[in-house]
């Protein structure tokens, strides 16, 4: 990862913020992004207080001409982009399909589906020698839960947003990649612990796995060992997938 630059959205807390250390660590340039702009310049000058290159700026990725300003700022910042991060995301909102409110439901596709797409389309011009872009996915884009609708929604068309990057520019020489990491233990979590909705939310703690864990596979998805799955979901909950990063 030395030198290489990383731009990763919802960057301010959970798997985004786990992800800036671990790149950091190893040398990385990291891009931070976030609706939060206090989170992450504090996140920025903790990692260059370490000895890290890290700078940020406010983005809601929902916003197409925000998401231009976010790209153009890491290139002008560090003149290059390797590694695109699209972590951003919400679950909001939890509840049945009559009971949910129109104007939210339309937000969380705006940020998970739309974010996605905008990031895509505003990195690829500035990786003509090749990059890595990598999209948060879920189970939940696979099988359906109760309350879930606008998530799992979102998160199938993520999926199939990944293949379509795959199938187009992968002789570019794009690697495009999903991760579904399964349930973490971020504040995602309490939220869905509070809502009462389908089995997730009756899980304890302890079964969630930590940011830590998803920050190093997302660096592990960056190298070649990873290559036999591009275009594809790999799923961490998987423990030939934990065993190949070195997590267990």
């Amino acid at each position: 990862m030395k030198n290489k630059t990383v731009l990763i959205t919802g960057a301010s807390r959970g798997i985004g913020a786990s992800a800036a250390r671990e790149f950091a660590q190893l040398g990385a340039k990291v891009m931070l992004a976030a609706r939060s702009e206090t989170a992450i310049k504090t996140l920025a000058d903790e990692i260059n207080n370490a000895g890290g290159q890290a700078a940020a700026i406010a983005c809601d990725v929902s916003d197409l001409t925000q998401v231009k300003a976010m790209v153009d700022a890491c290139i002008t910042t560090f003149g290059s982009l390797d590694i695109l991060i699209n972590n951003a995301g919400t679950i909001d909102p939890i509840g049945r399909l009559a009971d949910t409110d129109p104007t939210i439901w339309d937000k969380l596709i705006d940020i998970n589906v739309k974010g996605v797409y905008y990031g895509m389309h505003e990195a690829l011009p500035h990786m003509k020698s090749g990059g890595t872009i990598i999209s948060i996915g879920s189970g939940a884009g696979t099988s359906a839960l109760e309350g879930w609708s606008a998530y799992c929604t979102s998160k199938a068309a993520v999926h199939h947003l990944n293949t379509c990057l795959d199938k187009e520019e992968r002789e570019n020489g794009i690697r495009a990649l999903v991760l579904s990491p399964g349930t973490v233990a971020t504040e995602m979590q309490v939220i869905i612990k509070d809502s009462g909705l389908n089995p997730i939310s009756q899980l304890d703690w302890e079964a969630h796995i930590s940011p830590e864990w998803v920050a190093k596979t997302l660096v592990w998805m960056c190298t070649p060992d990873a290559d036999t799955w591009l275009g594809q979901v790999i799923s961490l909950r998987e423990d030939s997938i934990r065993k190949r990063v070195g997590l267990i």
